[in-house]
């Protein structure tokens, strides 16, 4: 009997060895594994709550809002108001007149206009726009106007033109920056040129008046990504000056529903607001008065990348 309890105890003892043996083997290779996963997730950098509101780099939705490179062309279909003044060298003011209603210029042109974007980085656009509008009149004159240092009187019959011309700079820098929003502030300098010119054939008098001056703008722009296709876009731009001899103020407004029907192509619709104030007692640089507000809708295409 005691040699059959010494051999149980002994049978006991080696398979109580082995099955420590065998839990000491899992729980090491338990705790290697919980070493490496440990290690690969310190190993992983933790992503910051501002990462998190980027865009994503990979498989960007095209929008305004992640092109790098924009070209837009319109065909823009305002109507215009304009008040002209032409003073006298001598400083004596001149009559102030309708360009559409005294002179006969066409109050409902049509205009082609450009626009280039470029995108700096992620946050930063510089916006490059020209707008030209010429207009020319032929009418018999219903009252004697005073046009500069010349005189033209009524029924009289005068030939006459006004040609407007803007190069904008506009720099912006996106305060908010989101996949589907986008809001910028920044600057902007527009060079403003324009030229009036009067005629009357019959008796070989003719009258022209130029000037040149640039306006510094505070800008402010949005896009909202509406989905994949959609986007509805926003800007503003005003600036007034008082020097000397000079006073004025400058605004453009504009707003449009874009749709992107190819990825580097998109067809829109907007409607633009830009209003000119000036008048200037400088003999040198036009003397005069100038008010003209130009607003209505607008089709374009927009290449960009």
């Amino acid at each position: 009997m005691r040699i059959l309890l010494a051999v149980a105890a002994t049978l006991f003892v080696n398979a109580a060895i082995a099955q420590g043996a065998t839990q000491g083997v899992a729980q090491g290779q338990s705790a290697a594994r919980s070493e490496a996963q440990e290690g690969a997730e310190a190993a992983t950098p933790a992503r910051m709550p501002r990462e998190l509101l980027k865009p994503p780099r990979a498989h960007q939705v095209a929008s305004p809002i992640t092109d790098r490179f924009a070209l837009r062309i319109s065909y823009f279909m305002p109507s215009v108001d304009t008040l002209l003044r032409l003073d006298r060298s001598t400083g004596q003011a001149g009559t102030e007149l309708l360009a559409e209603d005294d002179l006969g210029m066409e109050d409902k042109p049509t205009i082609a206009r450009v626009e280039m974007i470029f995108r700096l980085r992620e946050r930063n656009r510089l916006r490059v726009d020209y707008f030209k509008l010429t207009r020319y009149g032929d009418k018999m004159l219903t009252r004697t106007l005073n046009f500069g240092d010349s005189t033209f009187l009524v029924n009289e019959r005068a030939q006459t033109s006004i040609d407007y011309r803007s190069l904008g700079f506009t720099y912006t820098r996106s305060v908010l920056y989101f996949d589907r929003v986008e809001v910028g502030a920044g600057l902007g300098i527009a060079l403003l040129e324009a030229k009036a010119t009067g005629e009357v054939r019959a008796r070989n008098v003719k009258e022209q008046e130029d000037g040149v001056a640039p306006y510094p703008t505070f800008a402010l722009d949005g896009t909202w990504r509406i989905s994949k296709r959609w986007s509805a876009n926003l800007r503003a731009q005003t600036f007034t000056a008082h020097l000397d001899e000079f006073q004025g103020s400058l605004s453009d407004y504009h707003g449009d529903i874009q749709y992107r029907w190819r990825k580097n192509f998109t067809f829109g619709l907007g409607y633009t607001s830009l209003r000119i104030r000036a008048e200037s007692t400088s003999t040198d640089n036009m003397p005069g008065k100038l008010n003209q507000d130009v607003d209505g809708p607008e089709l374009f295409i927009r290449a960009s990348f």
